[in-house]
């Protein structure tokens, strides 16, 4: 399997990794420019940059990346910097490969789906889902992912992560409540309810006093969920929350 195809692999299956590129060499080096490596978040590697001192150090730095998200060019002294006895300089060029921010939406209706369309244009990969068969009939050229299933069930089915977003919008509180109730033991960047502040203290009472959730658990739930501004329409709902999906995802590696 070629590098690229290793690369491809990794962003179609939500996977991390850092790809480490030779850019420059000067004297003598292992490895020439152009020469490539991808470093996985266990320090395993796939091709090389050389082996030895400089390999060792290049997944040390890899790693860094990974956590940083930020990429790095990295020039190594072989003799200097390493101990190498072939002398030289190698400069690396190291790219995040960073897993994508997963969107999953609770609900199909009129504000769901419009969140699901103004999502995409944000750098979210879309999946929305609902347990009404005919809801999707007007979702034939969605440009996103579109389950229908039972809730749970498709929660089951489903992965989450730490850049996993979830926006809960079902046409019921009792849905609501209980999707949310599940979901905030998963990892995640954002978790919101759509509710009133009625809505939204009973949850909250009931969680704490009867269902053996933390205040702290419960403090990581946006609800009612969004930038609160004075929204009335489902397309000014959908944007208060977009705005809130934004802000989360312009802090994550900050």
């Amino acid at each position: 399997m070629t590098i690229y195809k290793q690369i491809a692999d990794l962003i179609s299956q939500n996977k991390e990794a850092v790809l480490c590129i030779i850019t420059a060499t000067t004297g003598s080096s292992p490895r020439k420019a152009g020469s490539k490596m991808i470093v996985f978040p266990d320090r395993k590697i796939s091709g090389t940059i050389g082996g030895g001192s400089i390999e060792f150090q290049a997944i040390s730095d890899a790693i860094g990346v990974l956590k940083s998200g930020v990429p790095l060019k990295k020039t190594f002294k072989l003799e200097e910097d390493l101990s190498m006895q072939c002398g030289g300089t190698v400069d690396v060029y190291f790219e995040p490969i960073k897993s994508s921010l997963v969107l999953y939406i609770f609900g199909a209706g009129h504000i769901g789906r419009v969140v699901a369309r103004y999502a995409t244009d944000f750098g979210f990969r879309v999946t929305i889902f609902d347990q009404r068969e005919e809801i999707f009939k007007e979702f034939d050229s969605a440009p996103y992912h579109c389950v229908y299933e039972e809730f749970y069930a498709a929660i089951e089915k489903s992965g989450f992560t730490e850049n996993t977003f979830c926006v809960i919008v079902t046409p019921k509180h009792e849905y609501d409540e209980g999707i949310v109730k599940v979901l905030v033991r998963k990892p995640f960047a954002y978790l919101g309810m759509i509710g009133s502040q009625t809505k939204v203290a009973v949850v909250k009472k009931n969680m704490l006093e009867n269902d053996g959730f933390t205040q702290e658990e419960i403090d990581r739930i946006d609800m009612p969920i969004g930038i609160k501004f004075n929204a009335e329409t489902p397309e000014e709902i959908a944007i208060s929350i977009i705005a809130k999906l934004i802000d989360v995802k312009n802090r994550l590696n900050k």
